[in-house]
């Protein structure tokens, strides 16, 4: 349980080791990460920090003034020490060669078929073959007279949230604010994604 970071992705790239070897990584902007509120034993039952970025001020139609953040996310810790709401959290939090968990929202694909969603084979497609790109027969007999949840069968694609572990970040620019990240990394480009330093074993 540490402090983490909400970066916006950039796009892919490749770096190269000492030894010369090139490698994939994922470009991560850092925006400013707000300490929006923290959590305490007393009051919540645990600490965490809730960190925001993107702050807007939001008037109501009564003329109050809020604070709004284009995204937050609540990281667990082991201690407030250090930790206030107003400060904010550099990007040295994630330094090089440390092993992160990331989490983000996969494209989203639509309304898709069965090949394309599960990789099925389909028919033929020689002439006179009526079954290309079907599901084929998904029906049962008299009993149970239904389809079973969770067939595999046409639906909409994408947009689930997926979180990748283990992945060593290989660069981290505090003056430019980015962060290279070894690997692909779920999103398009331009996506919001939370980042979580795993600890060192």
């Amino acid at each position: 349980m540490a402090l983490g970071l909400i970066a916006r992705k950039v796009g892919m790239s490749r770096v190269f080791l000492e030894n010369g070897e090139a490698v994939a990584v994922t470009y991560l902007e850092v925006p400013e990460n707000l300490i929006v509120r923290t959590k305490t034993k007393e009051k919540d039952g645990y600490e965490a920090v809730v960190v925001g970025i993107g702050e807007r001020i939001v008037r109501t139609r009564k003329g109050k003034e809020l604070k709004r953040y284009r995204e937050q996310k609540e990281f667990a810790v082991d201690s407030l020490d250090g930790l206030s709401a107003g400060s904010t959290v550099p990007v040295s939090t994630l330094p090089k060669e440390s092993m992160v968990t990331v989490t983000g929202t996969s494209k989203g694909k639509g309304f898709q078929g069965v090949v394309k969603r599960y990789h099925f084979a389909g028919g033929p497609r020689t002439h006179g073959s009526h079954f290309k790109r079907e599901p084929g027969s998904v029906g049962m007999r008299t009993w149970p007279g239904r389809i079973h949840k969770g067939k595999r069968m046409a639906g909409h694609m994408g947009m689930d949230t997926v979180t990748i572990h283990s992945r060593p970040v290989l660069v981290n620019d505090e003056l430019k604010k980015i962060l290279a990240i070894k690997g692909p990394i779920p999103g398009p480009n331009g996506s919001f994604v939370f980042l979580t330093p795993e600890a060192s074993s």
